[in-house]
């Protein structure tokens, strides 16, 4: 398998991207081949600094520009045509690469992959999924942040694409899908969510019903559905709350004598804690939807976050989870008349 890696994209591109990628090529024998997609005088002074440069596994495909993460998506990809995003992605189009890993602007990657990858066959829009974890198992939340208005038929394709997700990479035997909601009861929730509930009710999904915030991070499902405005929403309050604990904890547990020694007492228990909460563990987010296998790693990925990309992007495209998804939204389509 080939991987497209857009080098240029990050907050500490090239110097963690293309680390992350050679321990990758060496941690996984099965990738056959990294494109380091991006300008390739940098590109070769990274490969140099890791002993790398006579990689075989490794190759080099030159771009002179590259989108920064304040620009806005639509317009960069029409000015910087030969930027890392855009030529990565077409390496995908050509199919000189399986598969394509960005830790660069989201918008242009969920843009650029849509304009030239275009939708895989019954999908309307792609959609960002991320893996979150709870108390019990990690748990797959879309749409993250990539549609922020939907339709009922939106909503329905999400939930089959992250059923597929939870099955074939997360290893869900039968994924629980939820509608995440503003209440339990089918009558609760807004038009769109009430729409939806009933198409998900007569689909093939182990679809329970509509689900709360507080239910996400419980861990009784393993598939949580919503719009991409609120999807973000979650995503980013999630993430400032446990910032948030982490630095209070540190305040409290330092307070005082008595506390430091409680605190090292702990040490053990909050390390695994800390491990099981590791966004680096996924290494980002798939864009599912779109003819092609494209991932979307957080702008500051470190090298560990990347190479744990390229290990869930080895096993998207072993698991061939594109077919999945096509095979199942004609499923769908079977139960359900779509509007």
């Amino acid at each position: 398998m080939r991987i497209a890696v857009d080098a240029m994209g990050g907050d500490f591109a090239p110097g963690e991207i293309i680390p992350g990628c050679v321990e990758a090529v060496r941690k996984f024998p099965s990738v056959e081949k990294v494109i380091l997609v991006g300008i390739e005088g940098q590109i070769r002074e990274q490969l140099k600094t890791c002993g790398a440069m006579n990689e075989e596994r490794i190759k080099i495909f030159h771009a002179s520009e590259t989108i920064e993460m304040g620009e806005a998506p639509a317009m960069a990809l029409r000015r910087k045509k030969d930027s890392s995003i855009t030529r990565a992605i077409e390496l995908v189009k050509k199919g000189e690469a399986d598969a394509v890993f960005s830790a660069g602007s989201t918008g242009a990657m969920v843009a650029g992959s849509a304009i030239k990858l275009r939708t895989l066959q019954g999908v309307d829009r792609p959609t960002i999924a991320t893996v979150l974890p709870t108390q019990k198992h990690p748990v797959v939340l879309l749409d993250a942040g990539a549609n922020p208005e939907c339709t009922q038929n939106m909503l329905a394709q999400f939930a089959v694409m992250g059923d597929v997700y939870a099955r074939e990479i997360l290893g869900s035997s039968s994924p629980r899908v939820g509608l995440l909601s503003i209440g339990g009861e089918e009558a609760k929730g807004n038009d769109l969510t009430k729409q939806t509930f009933k198409l998900l009710q007569d689909s093939h999904l182990n679809f329970v019903g509509n689900i709360e915030s507080q239910d996400v991070f419980a861990g009784d499902v393993d598939v949580v559905v919503c719009d991409g405005f609120t999807g973000n929403v979650v995503l980013k309050t999630s993430e400032a709350v446990a910032k948030a604990m982490k630095s209070w904890l540190k305040d409290e547990f330092t307070a005082s004598l008595p506390r430091k020694i409680g605190a090292l007492l702990l040490k053990p228990a909050f390390k695994a804690i800390s491990e099981k909460t590791n966004s680096e563990a996924q290494g980002g987010a798939p864009l599912l939807g779109v003819n092609g296998i494209v991932y979307i790693g957080h702008g500051s990925s470190s090298r560990v976050a990347v190479c744990n990309a390229i290990r869930v992007v080895r096993d998207s495209i072993q698991h061939d989870i594109n077919h999945h998804i096509i095979d199942d939204l004609v499923k769908l389509k079977k139960t359900q008349e779509f509007i």
